[in-house]
């Protein structure tokens, strides 16, 4: 029993070495282009991913060291239950945070009342096992908090979902927050794996000021295709933001009730479209969509909007870099066939941005999205 319980933390403490150096590795490159270019660049983002990989490899040395010996064979039984206890998420479906370390998860107390948490616990499916919705912390990227759970999806399987909280939301403990769901181009995974520098690009645009805060929630994906926003625009049922999750977020944390005044949804690259075909398909719901960077099927995604509740209008922000010319190209069409459409499709107010530019691509990524977070937070409800 001893180097099981050592082999756990060893892996996760290799896993987080690694995750770090490779970000240090990135940030002394942003600097180096910086300094190509005549430009300020911030050293401790570097510095403290460096330090932290130093951490993590101390931590490795040690670890390796106490399982060759087999120094913690008396470790107690009273402490197995908590373990147990803390990783029966885990257990259902969830994963960790690189670099996250074992039992040091904090639980989000739920602002609504009880039998709303317990219906939020309900599985989606019958004969389905009983998961309870426990969000745990994982990591604090943008000055905020991120936390990860296990929520059961319409077909009764449990799918991993991270809920970014912003720093306002410690900071005003009776407010309630709009939310923004974001989406995945690839099954099985949340957004943040897709574009790892979202919360940062989010949280810059909340340090500015100029935006106001939400919520952001990145479920996984639809399992089942290989191509999941083409599922959305097909069947707008499909989306990864359910029913069942929309009842999880409201139970567990302080958000907004669902609803074109208080929730948007956000998607780039691969998950663009995905955040295009959810807009148009559900104004009702969403009253604000952002697509950055992405590629679009002009024909499904107008038909998409056809079929929308009647009476609705979506409001749609279509943004590229400015030297993204097949981005800035798929945009334009997309907009050109919305306006020739027919129904809500026709009605639907498309804003296309191709002001940004930067001196690389991750640079120009991160100012996208904080373009894509001001033009949500116009449209969404302020904080209550």
């Amino acid at each position: 029993m001893v180097r099981p319980l050592l082999v756990i933390p060893l892996l996760v403490a290799a896993v987080g070495g690694l995750w770090l150096a490779r970000g240090a590795r990135q940030r002394w490159r942003d600097l180096r282009a910086a300094a190509t270019y005549e430009l300020p660049g911030d050293r401790w983002p570097m510095l403290m991913r460096a330090g932290g990989a130093m951490v993590c490899g101390v931590c490795v040395t040690a670890l390796t060291l106490l399982t060759a010996l087999g120094a913690f064979g008396g470790l107690s039984r009273s402490g197995a239950g908590t373990d147990r206890a803390e990783t029966a998420v885990d257990a259902a479906g969830a994963g960790t945070w690189p670099g996250s370390a074992p039992g040091a998860a904090v639980r989000q107390q739920a602002a609504p009342p009880a039998d709303t948490a317990s219906a939020a616990a309900t599985p989606a499916a019958s004969g389905a096992p009983a998961v309870a919705s426990r969000f745990d912390s994982v990591g604090h990227p943008g000055g905020g908090e991120l936390l990860q759970s296990a929520v059961f999806g319409p077909d009764g399987k449990p799918r991993n979902v991270r809920v970014w909280l912003p720093p306002q939301y410690a900071k005003e403990p009776n407010a309630r927050f709009p939310v923004v769901v974001m989406h995945s181009a690839t099954p099985a995974k949340t957004a943040d794996a897709e574009v790892p520098d979202v919360f940062e690009g989010v949280g810059a645009a909340l340090q500015t000021g100029r935006v106001r805060p939400f919520i952001l929630v990145a479920p996984e994906a639809p399992n089942g295709t290989s191509h999941p926003c083409e599922l959305v625009a097909a069947a707008p049922a499909a989306v990864a933001d359910d029913a069942t999750l929309r009842t999880a977020i409201t139970a567990s944390f302080r958000a907004l009730p669902p609803g074109p005044s208080s929730w948007g949804v956000l998607g780039v690259e691969g998950g663009a479209p995905c955040a295009a075909a959810a807009g148009l398909a559900r104004p009702d719901l969403y009253g604000v969509a952002a697509a950055v960077s992405g590629r679009y099927d002009a024909a499904a995604l107008v038909q998409t909007g056809a079929e929308a509740p009647a009476g609705s209008s979506a409001k749609l922000l279509l943004a590229a870099a400015k030297g993204d010319a097949a981005g800035l190209d798929a945009a334009r069409k997309l907009q050109t066939a919305l306006k020739a459409g027919s129904g809500p499709a026709a009605k639907a107010e498309v804003r296309i941005s191709d002001n940004v530019q930067d001196y690389s691509a991750d640079r120009e990524r991160l100012r996208l999205l904080r373009q894509a977070a001001q033009f949500l937070a116009e449209t969404l409800a302020t904080v209550s």
